[in-house]
């Protein structure tokens, strides 16, 4: 079971139902979660052949409006994206220099709907343990200083996934949209308001061909310079990487990006 999916049904159960109240703007958990996965991949830092350590103090910035609607439960729901976190850094053998935390914050500048995430990386006191598997050895290579610039290595070309990927002709990939499944067989896929889209959306604030998504050693979409634009994950982008459970909006419509093996 991918960490994601265990994330999500930790919530569900979680101050009986609560979350599922809560979040009924565009932002879900498990987008934030998403985006804090992402978050570990742009910023991993290679310092040994065994030892890769990515960031472990991270930041989200929310609307005015979602933030007060999640003020109540900021603690919990700060725990437990802490421990997705840690969950994801233990599949990718990524490793922290201090504990994991998890901070919400309001940005008055954002519109309902859209967060922001931030993080760095925050070494362990003395008497801290560092967080995470394949922690610094004494004698090592010393704790990276607090607020130190990063080295961002390139995503790998498998999209940052684990050790081991499935190739890309046994991995299935498709799109749901509003409770329908349209299949991605070819390398690009556009979505629009047209006829001569591959897949139409009939939503005004849709584009005649609004983006495309395009297959390959990574998933992306691309806007197609559509008059509303495109947010992914929480984020207003015109190019964006995929990954299953990714969430596009376009117009008033949400585009949940999925893909399998087999």
């Amino acid at each position: 079971m991918g960490v994601l999916k265990r994330f999500e049904e930790r919530l569900e159960g979680l101050v009986n139902g609560t979350f599922a109240k809560v979040f009924k703007s565009e932002v879900q958990p498990v987008e934030i979660a998403g985006a804090l996965q992402r978050e570990c991949d742009n910023n991993a830092t290679i310092w040994n052949r065994d030892r890769t350590v990515v960031p472990n103090d991270f930041i989200v910035e929310l609307s005015a409006p979602d933030h007060e609607r999640l003020s109540p439960y900021a603690g919990q729901l700060s725990d437990e994206l802490a421990g997705m976190v840690r969950d994801y850094a233990k599949q990718q053998r990524y490793t922290f220099m201090g504990s994991v935390k998890v901070h919400l914050e309001k940005a008055d500048e954002l519109d309902t709907g859209l967060y922001r995430v931030r993080s760095r990386t925050l070494a362990a006191s003395s008497s801290q343990a560092p967080d995470g598997p394949g922690g610094p050895e004494p004698g090592g290579i010393p704790p990276m200083p607090s607020g130190a610039p990063r080295m961002t290595m390139a995503p790998p070309p498998d999209g940052g996934v684990a050790p081991g990927p499935v190739p890309a002709s046994q991995v299935r990939r498709w799109v749901e949209i509003n409770g329908t499944r349209h299949q991605i067989t070819r390398s690009t896929l556009v979505l629009g308001r047209s006829t001569e889209a591959d897949v139409r959306i009939d939503d005004p604030g849709v584009s005649r061909k609004h983006c495309e998504v395009r297959t390959g050693p990574t998933v992306t979409v691309q806007d197609l310079g559509s008059t509303n634009g495109i947010v992914v994950d929480g984020q207003r982008t015109t190019h964006a990487t995929l990954r299953d459970g990714s969430r596009i909006v376009v117009g008033s419509t949400t585009i949940i990006y999925r893909q399998a093996e087999g």
